[in-house]
């Protein structure tokens, strides 16, 4: 299955399928364990077409899309963001992996891992020399997920989710 996964980078034209994307794999992620109305405003406020086509058109942000096989809808994705950094990240050159989402129906066929490796390659690309990212703190598969891949936790900040406020583990990795 890896070998069936291409990654590219999003450009202007994958704006409306990663909106969509970004909406039901958040959705998929956080719903069961908050309030939907929470839910719901945070996906308004971060995934609208407005809101990705300003992101996308930030030099700051990196979008990276996969795709299984030919499919041209994409299954998964993530978004590096430099110029942000959290007190608690020890490393030097860093950069921040904002989101990794993958598609429920695509989990286990290791895209997951396909775009760590690409976040890890265009990390380095980069000349970053750190990858720091921030995951609530209930979210044990995700947590798992970067531990598997030598994240180690170095604080803690306040996350809103919402009326919500919650705690975010940062986590970070030489790159």
């Amino acid at each position: 299955m890896i070998d069936q996964t291409r990654i590219r980078p999003a450009d202007a034209g994958d704006i409306k399928p990663l909106a969509e994307l970004a909406a039901r794999t958040f959705k998929d992620a956080f719903a069961k364990d908050n309030d939907p109305e929470d839910v719901q405003s945070y996906i308004d406020q971060s995934f609208s077409t407005e809101r990705l086509r300003a992101e996308l058109a930030n030099a700051d942000n990196l979008f990276l899309l996969a795709f299984l096989a030919e499919a041209d809808f994409p299954v998964g994705y993530a978004k590096l963001r430099s110029g942000t950094l959290d007190p608690s990240v020890r490393g030097p050159d860093p950069v921040e992996l904002e989101r990794l989402y993958v598609d429920q129906g695509a989990i286990g066929s290791g895209i997951g891992a396909a775009l760590m490796r690409a976040v890890l390659d265009a990390a380095r690309r980069g000349g970053h020399k750190t990858l720091w990212l921030g995951v609530w703190e209930r979210n044990a598969r995700a947590i798992a997920f970067y531990q598997r891949w030598g994240f180690e936790v170095v604080g803690d900040h306040a996350f809103r989710l919402g009326s919500d406020e919650q705690t975010d583990l940062i986590m970070h990795r030489a790159v």
